[in-house]
């Protein structure tokens, strides 16, 4: 049975699963599904259409589903999707998908996203990310798998940030990240390889040291943004972690932070 606190606004077109509870004064909508297991915290507002997974908890004041700040929106249907055991602390804000994309934001699984956190429309994010305090996606966004993103950072629209990317707080990025980097600062700029978090995901010291190889001829080698991208494609000789960053890199249509 589902627990909901007898304050809370639950719209009878709302699907809840098994063992879910709904905190007091919160506000669930019709055209929400929210799977077996999930908390939401009080006063919380999720508008549909929206689909949460199992396991997942939500915290207070925080606003899921509603319609994406984009002044050529016109109530078309779009939604937002959520996955697995994802964390979403207090007054987050995610709003839904706009036709100038795929109709859809989505969130994957194991996602640690901290207080104060915006996703705006269509962003894509990934599993196991970290999204610090205060961390603001403008639409389009695309952030890959285990990322992890710094209190106060801000990301531009369209901007993408590769797989196990590490990004320091403060930062304002304006063009895309590779797979596999750390950047920070103001103009950003990048700091080498994320090996740490690299260790600790279980990549081989073989892995480790040709992602490094692959930094230095995109940073280090004083070839041109083209150049280095064909040497990468090249070089890639088959391993899933050089494969990753090439394929990132041919798709890079607002340049990377060098």
């Amino acid at each position: 049975m589902a627990e909901l606190h007898p304050t809370a606004i639950i719209d009878p077109r709302a699907e809840l699963g098994a063992g879910v509870s709904v905190g007091a004064y919160s506000i669930i909508g019709g055209g929400v599904e929210i799977g077996e297991g999930t908390a939401v915290g009080p006063h919380t507002t999720i508008e549909g259409p929206t689909r949460i997974g199992r396991d997942n908890r939500i915290g207070s004041f925080v606003a899921l589903g509603g319609p994406p700040q984009d002044k050529s929106y016109r109530g078309e249907p779009t939604r937002l999707e959520i996955g697995d055991r994802n964390t979403i602390r207090e007054y987050c804000s995610f709003n839904r998908g706009t036709t100038k994309d795929a109709r859809l934001t989505s969130v994957g699984d194991d996602n640690w996203i901290m207080g104060y956190v915006h996703l705006a429309h269509d962003c894509r994010i990934g599993s196991n990310t970290v999204l610090a305090n205060n961390t603001q996606l403008a639409g389009h966004v695309h952030i890959g798998d285990w990322a992890i993103l710094g209190g106060f950072a801000g990301v531009h629209q369209f901007v993408r940030i590769g797989a196990h990317a590490m990004i320091g707080g403060g930062t304002m990025l304006r063009q895309d990240v590779p797979p596999y980097v750390t950047v920070a600062g103001i103009p950003p700029k990048a700091f080498g390889v994320n090996v740490e978090g690299l260790r600790r995901r279980g990549f081989t010291a073989e892995a480790i040291e040709a992602i490094q190889g692959a930094y230095r001829t995109l940073y280090r080698s004083g070839l041109p943004f083209a150049d280095a991208k064909a040497a990468l494609a090249q070089g890639a000789g088959g391993r899933p972690e050089l494969e990753l960053f090439a394929a990132f890199l041919q798709n890079a249509t607002r340049g990377i932070v060098r």
